[in-house]
């Protein structure tokens, strides 16, 4: 984001351009903060691309050291803050959040290792996830790591990611300030509980995998020298073999871009290596960011410790693995090569011939959405429309499905090939999120109790299950939670979100966070557009590209069916996405501005056309194109929020989020869009920008921070639909 100080052409261009904020009458009440926004310097940048002359208002805001870019964040901050603290009703809905989120467990990731499971939790009353043990065997939890109990300069800490030894001794873990995701790796041995003595920084996208013996891991670390912010920022790094004990600068590099020529990769992808506690062989990933094929490669392990591993390939990105299982020298394959809902290979890791390889799983009317092993055999995660389903297959190649105590999502599933069974991460709706153990044995899913039950009462409210039919006559799933019996008159306040890219899908969930907008009759609804993974591969592609009006559009025909349906209408709909859900927002408010009462665009992509020169923008060139591209360059256009606003058009009410430290989606995507809009626009309506300092893109916030975020965003929709006890005086 970016604008300028308080100059006298600012404030002209204030009193002349920007209707919404004058006709505000009640702002007085925002006793503290500034009466207006601060306005952005127009300097606008043209360029010709594939024959189309492209104009960039707003291009210096990329430049972080440009003297209006602080002041311009600030002043949008603090006119943001103060507009949102003025809302009547806004301070008890945040207690009323606070109380809801306090009560609440979250947990994240389970993984058995050695006997002992390990789980990273939000307990209740606590602000972030730290990291658990229990003794399989049972007995009370053992906190591990309390991110909490540590500041850097002020700033709160997060666990980014944790990966125990085959032992279960020891555990390599990584921390980073203030929502940054720069990751700084330790390693602690669990049961004396001390630190060993390595600190390595550049952590970001470590992956630890250790040796079978306990002694070392391998590890991705990004390159020295890199400027953060700089588009450059995660090129060339490497994967390494760390000893225990031993400094950084010791290492030994298994993998990076030309040293091998057998192994080609772009100096942008994060070489991987993998291991299996029981296998003699290592494996290789160079992973192209977010994409979701890639080539894989084998070589023995005592090769890969000496530092000559001889890499052989197993596949190819043509071959479309998206998934791999190692279990002793067995390697399966989870593909989508000529199977778009994905099927099972197996061939050997000694001598890999994916050509050749044994289908262990063919291809449905069901997506393989995931792939584990366990000891017992392969656990098959399956997707029909975001719903899943659990299948396994035992050592003699027999399936059979799992049954599941709940119909909804599986938000995980940890195994190890030590160790039979599996821990599942399970949730839904009206479904609090739950910790089961299958026993192949027993053939039972039991409650752990790992995370405690919420002490809510749901059996006001209904979860309803169903579709919305787009204009090209595709079915749209649409998920909807409210109150039972709530009249269907169109007058309640709705809170709809989409997201529809990377092929990630928005699957049910639990939050005891809802019940606080959907105490004020409000109606929470999901859509489940196309770009995100509902169906597989196919319901990615038709979202992707140059199809991705697609996503925006079942977004809009989503909306139109809540509407049909008497749940809101367009004086009380409010649509919200972040980070990629930025751009089905975005595009949806300006295609059909007319169709929304408030849009939510939380650390939202919103300049397209210009992502590629960020940081993060390389690795996402895989799932949204580039500019050198001439299909890439029409995508992006047309995908880009920024571009679309239209002078004079009313539009409606919007708050747009950022963090100062996102490393994911650049602040100055969202202050562009949020100066495009506020010159833009026509309406009465506030646009306003929130900017969390202390915070990234979400990633590492802590529960006080979301809290401070939804209430903001409950409330401000709340306000602009009219809901009695928002309104102000």
């Amino acid at each position: 984001m970016s604008q300028s100080g308080w100059q006298r052409r600012d404030f002209l261009k204030l009193l002349g351009a920007v209707p919404v904020m004058t006709s505000l009458p009640w702002i007085a009440e925002a006793a503290t903060g500034p009466r207006r926004p601060p306005i952005a310097r127009v300097e606008p940048v043209t360029e010709t691309i594939w024959g189309e002359q492209v104009v960039d208002d707003y291009r210096w805001m990329e430049n972080s050291a440009d003297p209006d870019w602080v002041p311009y964040m600030k002043g949008q901050g603090a006119y943001a803050r103060s507009m949102l603290d003025a809302i009547p009703g806004r301070a008890a809905l945040g207690k009323r959040l606070n109380a809801l989120s306090s009560g609440a467990e979250a947990i994240s990731m389970v993984q058995p290792s050695g006997g002992r499971v390990f789980f990273s939790k939000r307990p209740r009353n606590g602000d972030n996830f730290k990291l658990y043990m229990r003794e399989e065997a049972g007995g009370e939890d053992k906190l591990l790591i309390d991110p909490t109990a540590i500041k850097v300069e002020g700033s709160h800490v997060s666990l980014d990611w944790w990966t125990p030894s085959p032992d279960g001794k020891l555990m390599a873990y990584g921390l980073s300030p203030a929502g940054s995701e720069n990751s700084t790796l330790y390693i602690l041995d669990i049961d004396s509980g001390n630190l060993l003595p390595e600190k390595i920084d550049r952590a970001q996208e470590a992956n630890p995998q250790w040796l079978p013996d306990n002694s070392g891991f391998f590890f991705n670390r990004l390159a020295a020298g890199q400027a953060k912010g700089s588009v450059d920022y995660f090129k060339n790094s490497v994967s390494w073999l760390h000893r225990l004990r031993t400094d950084a600068s010791q290492d030994i590099k298994i993998l990076s871009v030309n040293q091998y020529p057998q192994v080609k990769f772009d100096d942008l992808d994060f070489p991987m290596v993998f291991t299996d506690p029981g296998s003699e062989y290592v494996l290789a990933c160079p992973q192209g960011g977010v994409r979701l094929a890639n080539a894989w490669y084998s070589a023995k392990l005592a090769d890969a410790v000496a530092g000559k591993p001889q890499w052989q390939q197993v596949c190819d990105i043509a071959d479309e693995v998206t998934g791999v299982a190692l279990v002793g020298n067995d390697l399966y394959l989870l593909s989508t090569k000529g199977a778009d809902n994905g099927k099972v290979l197996r061939t050997s890791a000694a001598a890999p011939d994916i050509a050749r390889a044994q289908l262990v799983v063919p291809a449905s009317d069901l997506v393989v959405q995931a792939i584990v092993a366990a000891k017992d055999g392969l656990y098959i995660t399956l997707l029909d429309g975001g719903y899943n389903t659990l299948r396994r297959i035992d050592r003699n190649g027999k399936a059979g499905d799992i049954a599941l105590p709940f119909e909804g999502s599986l938000d995980g599933v940890g195994a190890t090939s030590a160790e039979d069974g599996a821990w599942l991460i399970g949730a839904s709706w009206l479904v609090p999120f739950t910790v089961y153990r299958y026993d192949p044995v027993s053939g039972q899913c039991v409650d752990t109790h790992l995370i405690a039950k919420p002490d809510v009462d749901l059996s006001g409210y209904e979860a309803v299950r169903t579709f919305a039919v787009a204009r090209d006559g595709t079915k749209v799933p649409l998920s909807i939670v409210a109150k039972k019996g709530l009249k269907k008159d169109g007058k309640n306040p709705a809170h709809v979100s989409a997201y529809g890219s990377y092929q990630i899908v928005q699957s049910p969930y639990f939050s005891t966070r809802f019940i606080a907008f959907l105490e004020q009759g409000g109606v929470m609804a999901t859509a489940h557009v196309r770009g995100g993974g509902e169906y597989g591969k196919r319901w990615w592609q038709a979202g992707k590209g140059l199809n991705k009006p697609n996503t925006w559009r079942d977004l809009i025909d989503c909306c139109e069916k809540l509407i049909k349906d008497g749940w809101t209408d367009s004086k009380h709909l409010g649509i919200e996405g972040g980070s990629a859900g930025g751009i089905t927002v975005g595009r949806a408010m300006t295609e059909r501005p007319d169709l929304f009462a408030v849009v939510l665009s939380d650390v939202g992509a919103s300049n397209t056309l210009r992502a590629e020169c960020s940081p993060n923008g390389p690795p996402n060139i895989d799932e949204f194109g580039t500019i050198k591209d001439h299909d890439g360059f029409l995508a992006l256009k047309q995908m880009d929020a920024v571009h679309a606003v239209k002078q004079g058009v009313k539009y409606p009410s919007v708050l747009l989020t950022t963090g100062l430290n996102d490393p994911r989606v650049s602040p100055w995507e969202v202050a562009k869009m949020t100066a495009t809009l506020q010159r833009a626009t026509a309406s009465h309506n506030p646009v306003l920008l929130k900017v969390n300092v202390d915070a990234g893109h979400g990633i590492g916030s802590t529960r006080t921070q979301i809290d401070d975020d939804l209430a903001d965003q409950y409330a401000f929709i709340l306000w602009r639909t009219g809901k009695k006890g928002f309104q102000p005086h």
